[in-house]
């Protein structure tokens, strides 16, 4: 097990930013920097073993802070918050108080506001034992930042082990009552780029949904069954999608004991045989295939694009402060949010 910290590059006012390299012995390498708390790359070898970078990202700050790149933002890599996915008008009650958030996303509120978690500086330390190594983020969001009610100390703690998982474990703190729902918003492509994702297999333990509308939920909770939402299954990500026009973007409901590791699915390419399964303690996981990934130039080449990555973003629902009969999504004072997701990558021979 090794990690190493390395400069890389500085934001607008001058601060630098680090790039963390953990590295096991199996030749499964994770980079994540403090920028926004954002996985860059993991690089795992195929059946042949060769190594290759199954994950959307770039090698450079300056392409993360790029005007192409965040004119069409994507979210690669990054840690989203304070509250992940929409909230409807931006509008939320908190003990008979509305609060109002940006509105950044139509006429409603997105991963955090215009300047959320993804694009802050957070504070590194790192961990190493003999049987992981990992970096700490750490960050102190003040009261009303992007409209949020109380000062929320917030940390995400990114690990790899022997066994090849990945484990982001995220606990935050606050001392007025307010809401979080945080998510890591990797985009998986386990052909190394080479191919979009619509060839991937996917197979998901989740049998409902939450219904929505134009990605806000109605709040009913329906079967997947029958529908092309249905991955109980192992199927390609592209099988069904003639029926949907712009691809996956739809929470899938993971029924568990709240605050319990579970199993919520497993991502599959047939060339290369990587798998990433995913087991995660959140309640609810966004699959979204990436229909709008902008195509972009980078050092003159063009990258990215249309089904060039699928997330799985495991978290609590969109809009669940405007939904009672979804879990809670409610932080008081006294009271921890502890969620944990796990990505253990492997090679089917």
């Amino acid at each position: 097990m090794k990690i190493t910290s390395t400069p890389f590059g500085k934001i607008k006012d001058g601060r630098p930013v680090q790039l963390f390299t953990l590295s096991n012995d199996r030749q499964v390498t994770v980079k994540v920097t403090n920028y926004g708390c954002t996985v860059t790359a993991i690089e795992m070898p195929d059946r042949r073993g060769a190594i290759g970078n199954i994950v959307c990202g770039f090698e450079k700050l300056d392409d993360y802070l790029s005007g192409q790149y965040l004119n069409s933002y994507p979210y690669f890599g990054c840690v989203v918050g304070r509250y992940a996915n929409r909230i409807s008008k931006g509008k939320y009650t908190i003990d008979g108080v509305e609060y109002r958030g940006v509105v950044n996303n139509g006429e409603n509120h997105l991963h955090g506001g215009l300047t959320g978690f993804d694009r802050k500086l957070w504070t590194p330390e790192i961990i190493e034992t003999p049987d992981l190594v990992g970096v700490k983020m750490s960050y102190l969001s003040p009261d009303q930042e992007e409209g949020y009610p109380g000062n929320l100390k917030v940390s995400c703690t990114y690990s790899l082990d022997h066994e090849n998982n990945l484990t982001i474990s995220y606990e935050a703190e606050t001392d007025q009552a307010t809401i979080i729902n945080l998510t890591n918003h990797t985009y998986f492509n386990l052909t190394g780029g080479k191919d979009n994702i619509l060839n991937h297999g996917l197979r998901l333990t989740a049998k409902k949904i939450t219904e929505a509308r134009e990605l806000i939920p109605t709040g009913k909770i329906l079967p997947v069954d029958g529908s092309p939402f249905d991955f109980t299954k192992k199927k390609t990500l592209g099988r069904d999608l003639p029926s949907l026009p712009e691809g996956y973007d739809q929470n899938f409901v993971i029924d568990h004991e709240a605050g319990k590791l579970v199993e919520a699915g497993c991502l599959s390419e047939s060339n290369s045989g990587r798998e990433v399964w995913v087991y995660t303690t959140q309640p609810g996981m966004q699959l979204y295939t990436g229909y709008w990934i902008p195509e972009l130039i980078i050092d003159g080449l063009k990258k990215f694009g249309k089904y060039s990555g699928v997330a799985l973003e495991t978290q609590h629902y969109a809009d669940s402060p405007n939904h009672d009969n979804f879990p809670s999504t409610l932080l008081r004072p006294g009271e921890k949010y502890k969620e944990t997701t796990v990505y253990r990558f492997s090679v089917n021979e």
